[in-house]
Formats: structure tokens, C-alpha cells, sequence
């Protein structure tokens, strides 16, 4: 498989800010939309139908044996064998970037499964990486929490900088901005 050259990645530093599983793509799409420029956007996901609605010019699906496309089921294993079952195509996205932002929802499968897959193959890759994770809301679970903390924890090992951020706290502070008119 082969992937487009970015004009990002020809000013001095070729930084590259790629969205694992539903919440990363969500992240990406959000920074596309508000005009961030001057890196390369990548989403990366098992489920199909969900990159359809990615604004990402570079787009993986991962664990095509394993999925058929339809996702990892919540469960974080079967997103981190869908990683390593795509191997060699995360490495060919990850080619040429001097930095790496790895964005991801922890809790579910393909977030937090495959985002530390990736952020290892950077760092096999001497790759500068950050990692921007999410926590989920407490409403979702204690179980969902556990399999959060136990990605994290993960994905912790393979990245340079981690900015974990709890979804409850930003929910308090988007409840401050939201109005009605």
C-alpha cells in the first residue's frame, strides 16, 4: 500500500498528527475543520464505515483479517491485533515524520488497542512522539474506565510526552461555553 506525500512534510520539520480509533478520528476532524495547517493528518481505524466520515487526507483501515472492517468491539486486544496485523502499513504512514501527536479515546477497542501499537512503531522508528489520550466519562463504566487506564498505561511506555485528558473535566468546560443563542 501506498500513501500520498504531504506538502506538510516539506517545511523544515514533517510532523505528522494521526487519530486512532472513533475519538482520534473525532480529534482530527476537529482540528481539519478549524483550519490547523502546516502538518499531515492521518486517521487510522478498524471500522470501515467510520473513516468514511474522516477529513483526514490519509486514512488506515487496520485488521482487515480480523475485523472485515466492522470495528474491534470495544475490546482493546482485538485492536491491538488489528495494529500488528497492519504493520507494515503503519510504518510506511509513519515514514518520513520527525514528530508525531497520537491522539486517541481510551477505553474502547481500536483506541486503546491500537494508539499504543502505533506509538511503539515510532519509537522503534526514533520517532519524537506525543501522546494525547482521553479518558471516558464515568457514566460509561467501571469496566470501560479499567480497559482506559490499562491503555494508558501502555501507550505510556512509547511515547516522549502524555497529556491525558478526562472527558468529564472537559465536559465542565464546554458546559461554561455553551449557550443558547
Amino acid at each position: 500500500m501506498t500513501f500520498e506525500h504531504d506538502e506538510a512534510c516539506e517545511s523544515n520539520v514533517c510532523i505528522k498528527v494521526i487519530g486512532v480509533g472513533g475519538g482520534g478520528n473525532n480529534a482530527v476532524n476537529r482540528m481539519i475543520a478549524s483550519g490547523v495547517k502546516g502538518v499531515q493528518f492521518v486517521t487510522i481505524n478498524t471500522d470501515r464505515q467510520a473513516l468514511k466520515n474522516s477529513l483526514a487526507p490519509t486514512q488506515l483501515v487496520i485488521g482487515e483479517k480480523i475485523t472485515k472492517g466492522f470495528g474491534a468491539g470495544a475490546n482493546p486486544s482485538i485492536g491491538a491485533r488489528a495494529a500488528e496485523e497492519s504493520i507494515d502499513d503503519i510504518k510506511a504512514i509513519l515514514s518520513g515524520a520527525e514528530m508525531v501527536f497520537i491522539t486517541a479515546g481510551m477505553g474502547g477497542g481500536t483506541g486503546t488497542g491500537a494508539a499504543p501499537v502505533v506509538a511503539r512503531i515510532a519509537h522503534e522508528m526514533d520517532i519524537l512522539t506525543v501522546g494525547i489520550v482521553t479518558k471516558p466519562f464515568a457514566f460509561e463504566g467501571r469496566r470501560r474506565m479499567a480497559q482506559a487506564e490499562e491503555g494508558i498505561a501502555e501507550f505510556a511506555q512509547y511515547v516522549d510526552s502524555l497529556i491525558v485528558i478526562p472527558n468529564e473535566r472537559l465536559k465542565l468546560v464546554s458546559d461554561t461555553r455553551i449557550t443558547l443563542l
